[in-house]
């Protein structure tokens, strides 16, 4: 089973709370920072609550919504090929 704490020990972004989403759409809130979130393909970090907090894309609410998905935002980073088989690996 995929979770944001194996992909973490995967790609290693050294954030502090870790979320994971298979289509990148509904997480529940980022808390500590930095802080990431992870879909089925790759993800995006936040270093600053403020900039969490400030993101456009956002919609912050009792969870948290992104309509585009995180793949479409600027920041958003593929996995390597090595980390996606590893991450694939866990289905």
């Amino acid at each position: 089973m995929i979770t944001a704490k194996k992909i973490e020990r995967i790609v290693k972004t050294k954030s502090i709370h870790v979320l994971y989403r298979e289509d990148g759409k509904w997480y529940n809130n980022l808390v500590d920072f930095p802080g990431t979130l992870f879909d089925i393909n790759g993800y995006i970090v936040f270093t600053r609550k403020a900039d969490y907090e400030n993101n456009e894309h956002l919609r912050h609410g009792k969870r948290l919504n992104i309509s585009v998905g995180i793949s479409q935002m600027r920041g958003y980073k593929k996995y390597t090929e090595v980390e996606k088989r590893q991450v694939l690996e866990m289905i």
